[in-house]
């Protein structure tokens, strides 16, 4: 079942140029998605696309099956995303703001708690939790935003370059979370320059170019009998 369906997307800017090009592909049901390419491929454009940010000059957007054009807020309830850099409210405590997230989401108390408890233990982010946001790392703003997006429980999680900022042990711990997310029955569409990663993690990519979507499918289908990285580098010749 299709949780995210990107038909035919085009995205012109203003100066004329074409960041995304005739995108099609479909991430389904118990999907963790790698999107990959290189900088200015794309991806940070369809990702800002998929979830309301930026408008599109041609193509729809599909989640859950609803237009992201016609029914944005039902849309943006479905999912969680994460940008590379997110913007947190600094003048907030860590959970003041994830509780204000929890508030737009509609959250019951009880199920509130229980969430944070989980996720602020597992990324070791509890005591900092009632200290402001101003006073945090870009590790732990990463980390305060995984959980935010994580209380509500999404059908679909969007992250922009999840592991930037996280050490070892974080990263680690966000691909089990990640993991556990589709086993409950919902999809990751994430973009990221860790090859490595995306091939050990991924059962499905996709790799933009210059705005055009050069191959997607299952990850050893995509990447053949050569490591993701062989075919990325070949796909940069081109």
């Amino acid at each position: 079942m299709a949780i995210l369906e990107i038909k035919n997307l085009t995205k012109i800017y203003k100066n004329k140029k074409k960041a995304v090009d005739q995108l099609t592909l479909t991430v389904d049901k118990g999907d963790i998605f790698g999107f990959i390419g290189g900088n200015g491929s794309g991806k940070t454009t369809t990702i800002k696309a998929v979830v309301g940010i930026h408008n599109i000059n041609q193509g729809e957007i599909f989640i859950d099956g609803h237009s992201i054009i016609k029914e944005p807020l039902t849309c943006k309830s479905k999912i969680a995303y994460i940008p590379d850099h997110p913007n947190l409210y600094e003048h907030l405590t860590g959970y003041q703001y994830i509780n204000f997230i929890a508030d737009l989401y509609n959250v019951p108390t009880s199920k509130r708690k229980q969430r944070v408890q989980k996720y602020s233990d597992l990324f070791a982010m509890t005591p900092a939790l009632n200290h402001a946001i101003s006073s945090y790392s870009h590790g732990m703003k990463q980390r305060t935003a995984i959980i935010s997006a994580l209380v509500h429980q999404p059908k679909l999680f969007i992250l922009d370059e999840p592991f930037i900022g996280l050490d070892p042990k974080a990263s680690y711990l966000l691909k089990q979370v990640m993991q556990e997310c589709v086993a409950n029955g919902g999809a990751i569409f994430f973009s990221t320059h860790v090859l490595d990663v995306a091939e050990k993690l991924c059962n499905k990519i996709a790799l933009i170019h210059h705005g055009k979507l050069i191959a997607s499918g299952p990850t050893e289908t995509v990447k053949g009998n050569q490591s993701l990285e062989a075919f990325f580098m070949e796909v940069q010749n081109i």
